[in-house]
């Protein structure tokens, strides 16, 4: 089978599949904790003005959390990689979180962790920490409210205000004090989002990792642990080495999972990764050969999804959202490639190019027949 896409200077070039699907491991048991930070599915047809008002398609959407859930993964919900802060909303965050935490309680060993973040403050609303800190209580007691598990995410709006590393201490212990359940926090570095930059009141890594093993110490009954996504597997790996006994690292690194989940004999990270989101009956796999024991087998499906995961998070990083849908979308996840926000028009038929060959080379396309007449179409919607 083979299809016409797009190449080096836009030229039109025959490529020939020559993937086999990857069949997740029915039942798997997995040695890491792994979740799949999940993206959501937009209703194109009921988006009247998809940049300001967007629509989601909740069958679908939740139709995907059963997929994660049936290949054994943890749900990470409402995290960046359903565009939280770049076109999906807190009001639909609250409706997405509420739907998948009832959801969860349907599926028999099915787990569930929500973001709690202060993005619904308008720009310029937060003026002090106090601000920051009651956006973080709303999010968090209405997660917490529903019997959630809530994941600390990264402020704008207190990296906005703070003034150094005291402040973001000040507000990290205010909010972790009063949770009513362990909390997993994280850094997320400015690669995914700019607005983040300087997190932890410093641009120096040394420093910030400093402020924020203080505070994991300092609250160490009260935090699951850390996910960190810097995509720098060295910091990672600083940061695990430092971290209290009984504290997990969540590998965020979708450019280097494979290594740091496999650990290097002494330590490992466990996962909370968008990349999952796409990968999933090829990481399942893969993890239940970790589990077994089986090194060289778990290298040998994770090592060609690693190409596929640095296209999809290739800069600028924060469009990674688009390849994850495009996936699912060729996938037969979902009837189309429209996506909240309008972020499908994020990357450039190229790119998509370039994940629909990475993809199949990684085994990852389910149906090939299907998703190389749905690539087929994108690319004639784009000229090719």
């Amino acid at each position: 089978m083979d299809i016409a896409l797009p190449g080096e200077g836009g030229r039109s070039t025959r490529y020939r599949l020559v993937g086999q699907p990857v069949q997740p491991v029915t039942g798997a048991r997995f040695s890491r904790i792994a979740y799949a930070a999940a993206h959501v599915v937009a209703d194109p047809l009921a988006m009247t003005d998809p940049w300001s008002h967007p629509a989601v398609d909740w069958e679908r959407t939740m139709a995907f959390r059963h997929h994660l859930w049936r290949l054994g993964f943890r749900v990470a919900e409402a995290m960046d990689t359903s565009q939280r802060g770049m076109g999906f909303d807190w009001a639909n965050a609250r409706k997405l979180i509420r739907r998948s935490i009832a959801e969860a309680r349907t599926v028999e060993g099915a787990d569930l962790a929500s973001g709690a973040g202060t993005e619904h403050l308008a720009p310029g609303a937060a003026r002090t920490l106090d601000d920051v800190i009651a956006a973080y209580e709303e999010q968090f007691g209405f997660i917490e409210g529903l019997g959630g598990k809530a994941i600390m995410m990264a402020s704008r709006a207190l990296a906005a205000v703070a003034r150094g590393p005291e402040d973001y201490a000040s507000v990290y212990e205010r909010i972790l004090s009063q949770a009513s359940g362990k909390v997993i926090l994280h850094w997320l570095g400015d690669m995914f989002d700019p607005a983040l930059k300087g997190y932890w009141g410093s641009h120096d890594f040394e420093t910030a990792l400093d402020t924020v093993v203080a505070i994991i110490e300092r609250h160490a009954g009260k935090v699951e642990g850390i996910k960190i996504s810097l995509l720098d597997a060295g910091k990672e790996v600083a940061l695990r080495n430092r971290l209290p006994k009984g504290a997990v690292m969540f590998t965020g690194d979708d450019f280097n999972y494979p290594e740091l989940i496999a650990g290097d004999g002494e330590r490992h990270s466990h996962a909370l990764l968008g990349i999952f989101d796409a990968i999933a009956p090829v990481a399942n796999a893969a993890l239940a050969r970790l589990a077994a024991g089986d090194r060289s087998g778990y290298d040998a499906l994770m090592a060609p999804t690693v190409p596929l995961s640095r296209k999809i998070f290739e800069a600028p990083t924060e469009y990674y959202k688009a390849g994850i849908v495009l996936m699912a979308w060729l996938n037969g996840h979902q009837d189309h490639f429209s996506m909240v926000g309008g972020m499908q028009s994020a990357r450039g038929i190229c790119h998509y190019a370039d994940v629909f060959r990475l993809a199949d080379q990684a085994g990852l396309l389910a149906d090939p027949e299907l998703a190389s007449t749905r690539m087929k179409n994108l690319c004639a919607v784009a000229g090719v």
